[in-house]
């Protein structure tokens, strides 16, 4: 999916989103406002203010697919946001509003008006709806019985237009004294570029391949097979898989629900530090159990392959956190910086992060919280004037995701240690080497 460069794009157009953005936000704000203030002056515990997770979600979905992709993130962290907030924003996982029917079918036959039409069946009602596509299920003229992940029709020039607005506020940004050393634009064209990167479906069949290939020796992980022969820009056809159910931590046993936590770390992992894959988008809605207690990952429009010094300095930094040695984690930090302040302070920046890994070292997930981690981390390297790569935000995102889950199903998991067999196995530079002989 190519990125239209912000002058390019149509400037009316443009305007009117930027126009009906500030207006959805604005509108909601003082909702929000109006109800946090009546809920403290009435002291009533009805009254629900911030806490109205029906109104974030009307509010994100009202903003459009990029506002909506935030808000399935934010629904895994049930550790940093309230309940009734992070059930409501649950619902945007794979229960978004769908298109018209009419709108469905029209994309669909014109995305194969080229060659014959390859389904016996379509289910033109969506099995699931997200931000980006909705999933249907069919039967091929062979018999075959398929899921087929649809584009939303016009969803690709309504990203375009925010990834312009986005850029021109990272613009914005870059300008204010404080921040002038930040690289926004870099960031920018990095993560918002990953984002828009979801509509490119031909790229996530060429993922989903990816990663069966690399997960292979994964007996409990499994990922549905493509059909490339049948897909197209606009649809991903895979095969179907049945059974599935979404799982809440109350609903399992607690043997389950650890198999389950930990088969979703190895596979984590092992994309993460092996591949240098990182999926950034394992919410409930692309994680399922099959009958068998199976681990299932669908989607993969939102997988990012990391350039391999960053894969590399990601898992020394990870593998030297865990070993507590919080010298080497700066080290590695400095070494792989994208740019440094003409003041930057690198022996306070040493210190405070010594300080910061010997804190995390060894913790438990429901101790440890990777959120408030990266946040010091971030708030380290700015203070001491040290920029990170942009492609470190992906690992960090990905982790992230899977940490809220994590911590709902088993709090007593060793997040950290349990990457140590998967870093063993690669191939550490020799100072990491050298510590874990140690």
């Amino acid at each position: 999916m190519r990125v239209i460069p912000a002058r390019l794009i149509d400037l009316s157009a443009l305007a009117l989103r930027c126009g009906r953005v500030s207006m959805v936000m604005l509108g909601y704000g003082l909702a929000f406002g109006a109800s946090a203030v009546a809920a403290r002056w009435r002291r009533s515990p009805h009254a629900r203010g911030l806490r109205n997770g029906d109104r974030w979600v009307r509010m994100l979905t009202h903003l459009g697919p990029s506002y909506i992709k935030i808000g399935q993130l934010l629904s895994t962290r049930r550790d940093l946001l309230p309940d009734d907030v992070t059930q409501a924003l649950s619902r945007l996982t794979d229960a978004v509003r769908p298109p018209g029917r009419r709108r469905i079918e029209r994309a669909v036959r014109r995305s194969y008006r080229n060659r014959p039409w390859p389904f016996r069946e379509f289910h033109w009602e969506p099995l699931a709806c997200g931000s980006i596509a909705t999933v249907h299920e069919a039967v091929t003229h062979d018999g075959r019985r398929v899921a087929v992940k649809v584009r939303r029709p016009g969803i690709d020039r309504m990203m375009q237009r925010d990834f312009a607005l986005t850029a021109a506020m990272m613009g914005m940004l870059g300008v204010l004294p404080p921040l002038r050393q930040m690289p926004f634009r870099l960031m920018h064209a990095q993560v918002g570029g990953a984002i828009l990167r979801q509509l490119d479906f031909e790229a996530e069949a060429a993922s989903l391949t990816v990663l069966r290939d690399n997960l292979a020796d994964f007996g409990n992980v499994h990922i549905p097979a493509p059909l490339p022969e049948l897909c197209t820009s606009e649809t991903v056809v895979m095969e179907y898989i049945g059974d599935l159910r979404r799982f809440e931590p109350d609903e399992l046993a607690v043997n389950t629900r650890q198999s389950a936590v930990r088969a979703v770390l190895a596979a984590v992992y092992e994309m993460l530090f092996v591949d240098g894959i990182v999926h950034c988008d394992m919410h409930p809605g692309n994680i399922y159990l099959d009958r068998d207690g199976g681990l299932v990952i669908l989607d993969a429009g939102f997988v990012i392959r990391l350039p391999e010094p960053v894969r590399r300095s990601f898992a020394d930094f990870f593998i030297n956190m865990v070993m507590g040695d919080g010298s080497m984690c700066a080290q590695i930090v400095i070494d792989s910086a994208a740019q440094m302040a003409d003041d930057c302070d690198l022996e306070g920046f040493r210190a405070s992060l010594r300080t910061l890994v010997e804190e995390a070292s060894g913790a438990k997930s429901g101790d440890f919280d990777l959120a408030r981690f990266a946040g010091r981390l971030f708030e380290l390297q700015r203070r001491f004037g040290l920029y990170p790569v942009p492609e470190f935000a992906f690992p960090l995102l990905s982790l992230l995701v899977i940490e809220g889950m994590i911590k709902a199903f088993d709090a007593d998991v060793d997040f950290q240690a349990e990457a140590m067999p998967v870093l063993r196995r690669r191939n550490l530079p020799r100072v990491a080497a050298a510590n874990l002989e140690r």
